[in-house]
């Protein structure tokens, strides 16, 4: 007679099976998703608590770092991080070793928020700029103003388009030179290439707007350019077809995420970490499937088990988890050796300091 553990290890076991992921090479299908935290210091630059943070999840397969800023004019939150700049280059350095050291593997976001941003959190001077000049319905917490609706952005030239895109090329430079395994393309929640992709936000006439050719176009020369950089076989890309987040809005959702999907399939990118569709009319694995060759890392609302059938059944090739890695920073262990969870505190997700971000304790504490 099997013991209830018995049953639950036997449940997760897809989950331990190793798996290589373009370049990358993953002890494990666990995969802890990017969770904007707000822990960086207030010029972007990573810190001790983030080494903390990320070293104390290292049994992850691998760790998808937080969306982090391009160049500031991306930024969207106070306290985000950057990886623009060469002191930001080197204070990342410190959170890659310290998750190599524990024998993980870590990727970075890069995520420019285009028109989501405050200029109460940017730098004086420094503009929000969109692909059009549509100002997002909606507010956003700023540390100097409290609430602030979104600014007012103004549309990016074609030519400046171009040099946001070779920001992503030298982003991933970047991130590789602070050490990370690969990069994680941000094109969902209503940040910028989203705002290109979508028809709701995009109004343009050059050849980044008007057509679904041309609105996939962003995304796919940031995926073109990052992979001419560091390899293809370094990148990946995050997209929720049929979100809304931040006010965005399309008239296919499925169709323009299938027409990026075979675009990042051309240019040949390791993966694509594809959420579930909050819309039932979308089935999103379904349609990562159908359209790209590389890797699938499923995320949102799974459990343990669901995860291992997901895997099980070939429908990805790894699961992330976010809420989970919150207050489990001991993930991996607990669900090989069939542990209860333990919940976050909600109050603590965004705020400063260790409290609900490196005070989880593990379950053998």
């Amino acid at each position: 007679m099997q013991t209830a553990q018995q049953v639950t290890l036997v449940g997760t076991e897809p989950l331990f099976a190793p798996v290589k992921i373009g370049a990358i090479e993953l002890a494990n299908r666990i995969v802890m998703a990017p969770m904007t935290r707000n822990r960086a210091d207030a010029d972007g630059m990573p810190n001790d608590l983030m080494v903390e943070h990320y070293a104390a999840r290292a049994e992850a397969g691998l760790i998808v770092a937080e969306g982090t800023w391009p160049s500031v004019t991306g930024q969207a939150y106070c306290r985000q991080p950057g990886i623009e700049t060469p002191e930001q280059v080197a204070a990342w350095r410190k959170v890659t070793d310290a998750v190599h050291a524990k024998g993980g593997k870590i990727v970075l976001q890069v995520m420019h928020a285009g028109r989501i941003g405050s200029r109460k959190i940017k730098p004086q001077g420094v503009e929000t700029v969109a692909p059009s000049a549509l100002q997002a319905s909606g507010e956003v917490y700023t540390d100097a103003a409290g609430m602030q609706p979104y600014d007012s952005p103004r549309a990016l030239t074609t030519e400046e388009v171009e040099a946001v895109i070779a920001e992503h090329r030298q982003a991933a430079v970047n991130a590789i030179e602070a050490g990370f395994d690969g990069v994680e393309l941000h094109c969902t929640s209503g940040y910028l290439p989203m705002q290109f992709l979508c028809t709701g936000t995009n109004q343009r006439t050059d050849r980044f707007g008007g057509s679904l050719e041309n609105r996939v176009r962003f995304a796919s020369e940031c995926l073109q350019a990052m992979s001419d950089a560091i390899g293809a076989d370094r990148v990946g890309f995050r997209i929720n077809p049929g979100n809304t987040y931040n006010d965005t809005s399309d008239e296919d959702s499925a169709a323009s995420h299938a027409a990026l999907l075979r675009e990042a399939s051309r240019i040949g990118v390791a993966f694509v970490h594809i959420m579930r569709a909050p819309v039932a009319e979308i089935d999103a694995f379904a349609l990562a499937r159908e359209h790209f060759k590389g890797s699938l890392i499923l995320n949102d609302s799974f459990q343990p088990e669901t995860a291992a059938a997901a895997i099980q059944d070939g429908q990805g090739e790894a699961v992330s988890f976010a809420r989970h890695f919150i207050a489990n920073p001991d993930l991996v262990s607990r669900i090989r050796n069939g542990l209860g969870l333990a919940r976050f505190d909600r109050k603590t997700i965004y705020t400063p300091g260790p409290a609900g971000y490196t005070d989880y304790p593990k379950a053998a504490e």
